[in-house]
Order: C-alpha cells, then sequence, then structure tokens
C-alpha cells in the first residue's frame, strides 16, 4: 500500500474503525496524528477539489464550533484552506490519501469498500 496516507487522531472512534477496517483489510498506510501534522494545502486544495468544502470540514469539532459556521461559511476557498492547513482538528477525519492523490475523508464502511475496489 505504498503512498497512502491515513491521517487520524488516536480519541477519535471513527478513526480507529477505520484503522480496523484497513487492519481486516491486510492493508497498512502511513498513520499521520492529523493534530500534529494536518494534511499538506496541496492535499487539501485535491480533497476540495474531489469532495466540496462541505466533505472537508469536521463541524461537530471544537475548533469548527470555536470559528463559527457563519465565519466558515464567509471564507473563500483560499481562507478555507489556509484555516484547515493550520488546525488539523478542523478536518473532517479520518482523512486517507491514496497513492494517485484521490482523497477520502469520514468512515462510511460503503463507500471505503468502494473506493479501495477502484483501480
Amino acid at each position: 500500500m505504498s503512498g497512502w496516507r491515513l491521517y487520524a487522531y488516536a480519541q477519535c472512534s471513527t478513526c480507529r474503525k477505520a484503522q480496523q477496517w484497513l487492519a481486516s483489510q491486510g492493508l497498512k498506510p502511513e498513520l499521520v496524528d492529523i493534530t500534529l501534522t494536518p494534511p499538506t494545502r496541496l492535499e487539501l486544495a485535491a480533497a476540495l477539489e474531489q469532495l466540496g468544502r462541505r466533505r472537508l470540514f469536521n463541524t461537530s469539532g471544537q475548533s469548527y464550533r470555536a470559528l463559527g459556521a457563519a465565519a466558515v461559511k464567509a471564507m473563500d476557498d483560499e481562507a478555507a484552506l489556509d484555516a484547515l492547513a493550520a488546525d488539523g482538528k478542523l478536518i473532517k477525519r479520518p482523512f486517507l490519501v491514496r497513492g494517485d492523490g484521490r482523497v477520502l475523508t469520514g468512515f462510511s464502511l460503503p463507500e471505503w469498500q468502494a473506493f479501495f475496489a477502484e483501480p
């Protein structure tokens, strides 16, 4: 699974579910603590293009609530990417980057199964 990177947070139960599923499939991506090392701005820009802004923000997190939904909505894409790159807790997790640059956020089993089935 060369080139795959999973940004996760140890205290996040959804991240742990994703890691368990990956292990059950015999997959071992590079694991990165999203709070210490957020995804790169380039990875975030790819995610924005592929998934849209709504799938990037961890809307249930404290960082998002502190910032405020209205402030996030008022940001242009560049400001949103800057905010996400500066605070890993703002990012919806887990955040998976495939070797070919494709990105997936959150953990939905059917979505992950389809994502991993793609060539």
